[in-house]
């Protein structure tokens, strides 16, 4: 790249400018995740609209990691976002207004060009395939108090009276974690997602009738559509998505819990993909092809349990133990 074309990339581009992050602390944008050296504040050339900032403070030897912080945002062209380290929360927080028009101008002249890091636009459309219906208007629809997205914030499922390895190691840092929040802010920090229930249960109906609604869940589908989503299927997808990322880069339990949900409902439905949503179905097809290319995922459509496949010693496998739900009796 010359540099009249890098220029323009840094002057049309989107900015974070991010202040005294500690050495070693993981941070990332998107689909690309950095190892924080001496000289970092922030990434350049970074294209308009929605992303994913997602860190993880670190010990000084950058041996032991903190839980994921991660929080959405939807940038305009030359806009700069600036963010400060918080050195007793561990956590990212907004600078006054004085400090954003200050800092703002001087990163719009130049003056921290050399320490910021060029967003890789080699995998922006990696990035885009994940995430091309989720909006502004989908962020701030499911996006939490706060807006920071951790599985410190859902204590309620990490409170599960079983659970996997993992969760058990996960409880137990997050009890030697140094990050400070009260219990009452704990209870309040959850995303706003859609409910998807598991079963459906309707009085007044036969058993056999029930059976079959829970076999082919098309009319829950369009329940939750019509109800939910103005019967727009793309604000569906952009839900679908939001949760999958923040599961996926954010490390969040509950966004793994509802994107499960979705994959659940989806995959149970028998009617909707041959006639009344063949449409939302061909874009769904397209997220489940890039699961099993990029993560090696395997979904089985006659599988009685999750439908979802993958290897014990897969990174990205999700570590949660789903509980059946209590009988009516």
């Amino acid at each position: 790249m010359d540099a009249d074309t890098a220029l323009e990339l840094v002057k049309k581009g989107a900015a974070l400018l991010f202040l005294d992050v500690p050495q070693h602390t993981l941070l990332g944008i998107d689909t690309q995740m950095f190892s924080v050296g001496p000289n970092f504040k922030g990434i350049k050339m970074i294209p308009p609209g929605p992303h994913i900032i997602y860190y993880s403070s670190s010990n000084r030897g950058g041996s032991e990691f903190s839980p994921m912080i991660g929080f959405f945002i939807d940038l305009n062209p030359s806009e700069v976002i600036i963010r400060k380290w918080d050195q007793r929360g561990e956590r990212l927080v907004k600078v006054s207004e004085e400090e954003e028009e200050r800092y703002t101008l001087a990163v719009q002249g130049l003056e921290f060009d050399r320490y910021l890091g060029p967003y890789t636009l080699s995998q922006f459309g990696e990035w885009k395939m994940l995430s091309n219906y989720i909006t502004k208007s989908t962020i701030e629809r499911i996006e939490p108090i706060g807006a920071e997205i951790t599985v410190i914030h859902e204590p309620d499922i990490l409170e599960n009276s079983h659970k996997t390895v993992m969760e058990e190691a996960l409880s137990e840092q997050l009890k030697r974690s140094k990050i400070l929040i009260s219990d009452d802010k704990l209870e309040k920090r959850g995303c706003y997602y859609t409910k998807i229930p598991r079963l459906i249960k309707q009085k007044g109906i036969l058993g056999q009738e029930l059976t079959f609604l829970n076999l082919d869940k098309t009319n829950l589908l369009e329940s939750i559509l019509m109800k939910d989503y103005g019967g727009v299927e793309d604000l569906l997808l952009a839900e679908l998505q939001f949760a999958f990322v923040a599961f996926l880069m954010g490390q969040s339990l509950e966004a793994f819990l509802q994107w499960k949900a979705f994959i659940n409902l989806l995959f149970g439905c028998t009617e909707a993909p041959l006639h009344t949503r063949s449409h939302l179905f061909t874009k769904t097809r397209k997220l489940k092809e890039l699961l099993e290319r990029s993560l090696g995922w395997v979904f089985q459509t006659e599988n009685m349990g999750d439908g979802i496949c993958y290897d014990e010693d897969d990174e990205f496998a999700p570590a949660v133990v789903m509980l059946d739900e209590p009988s009516d009796g």
